[in-house]
C-alpha cells in the first residue's frame, strides 16, 4: 500500500493572501488607537453639551443685540416724525386762528364799503342845506337817497317786515300798546306801527313794535 506525502508546504498565492489580511487587520487597530488618543480623556459627554449651549446662548444674546438696536432704531425714527408733525399742527393752528381773528374783525368790511355812498349822499344833502332855500329840491334829494339806502338794503337780503293791518304774530311783532277802536274788522290786528322790523333773508333780524286795536 502505497501512502500519499503531505505535503511540507502551502500554496504560494494562499500565502500572500494572509499575510495582506493580517496587514489590514493591525494598520485598522493601529488608526483606531491613535483615534482613540486623540480624545481627551478629561473631555466628558457632559462637557460637549456645556460647550454646545453656551455657543446657542451667545447666538442668541448677538440677536437680542441686534434687535434692541433696529428697535431703537426705529423709536428714534418715529420720535423724529412725531416732533415733526407736531411743528406743523402748531404751526396750522395758529395761522388758523389768526385767520379766524381777521375774519371776524373784518367780517363787515364789503358792507361797509357799500354802505360809504350813502353816507357821501347825506354828507352831500346836508352841505347843500345850508345855502338854498328850495326845500322840494332838498325833499327830492333826500328822497333818493332813502330810494338808494333801501335798494342797497334788498341787494344784501335786509327786507321789511309786513305789519300794517295785518294780523298780530308773536313771532314778528312786539306790541306796544292797545287802543279801542271802532270798526270791527280792526279788532286784534296792527293800527299803527311806531318802528319797522326786518328780515335778513329769511331770519327777523328785527321784530316790529306795534300797536294793536281792541
Amino acid at each position: 500500500m502505497v501512502k500519499k506525502k503531505a505535503s511540507g508546504t502551502d500554496n504560494p498565492e494562499q500565502k500572500n493572501n494572509n499575510l495582506s489580511s493580517d496587514n489590514l487587520k493591525d494598520n485598522n487597530l493601529n488608526e483606531n488607537i491613535r483615534d482613540e488618543k486623540s480624545i481627551d480623556p478629561g473631555q466628558s459627554e457632559k462637557d460637549v453639551e456645556t460647550v454646545e449651549k453656551a455657543d446657542l446662548n451667545e447666538q442668541a444674546s448677538d440677536k437680542v443685540v441686534s434687535e434692541g438696536k433696529l428697535s431703537e432704531e426705529k423709536l428714534a425714527e418715529l420720535q423724529e416724525k412725531y416732533l415733526r408733525l407736531s411743528a406743523e399742527f402748531d404751526n396750522y393752528r395758529k395761522r388758523t386762528l389768526r385767520e379766524k381773528i381777521d375774519m371776524s374783525k373784518y367780517a363787515g368790511e364789503n358792507l361797509i364799503l357799500k354802505l360809504l355812498p350813502v353816507m357821501d349822499d347825506f354828507e352831500r344833502a346836508i352841505s347843500h342845506m345850508g345855502i338854498t332855500s328850495d326845500c322840494t329840491s332838498m325833499k327830492e334829494g333826500i328822497d333818493l337817497i332813502y330810494t338808494k339806502f333801501t335798494d342797497f338794503l334788498k341787494q344784501n337780503g335786509v327786507n321789511e317786515i309786513e305789519s300794517m293791518n295785518c294780523s298780530f304774530n308773536v313771532d314778528l311783532h312786539d306790541a306796544v300798546a292797545k287802543v279801542e277802536v271802532p270798526e270791527g274788522e280792526k279788532k286784534g290786528k296792527i293800527v299803527d306801527v311806531l318802528q319797522k322790523g326786518y328780515y335778513l333773508q329769511d331770519k327777523v333780524i328785527r321784530h316790529s313794535k306795534v300797536v294793536i286795536g281792541e
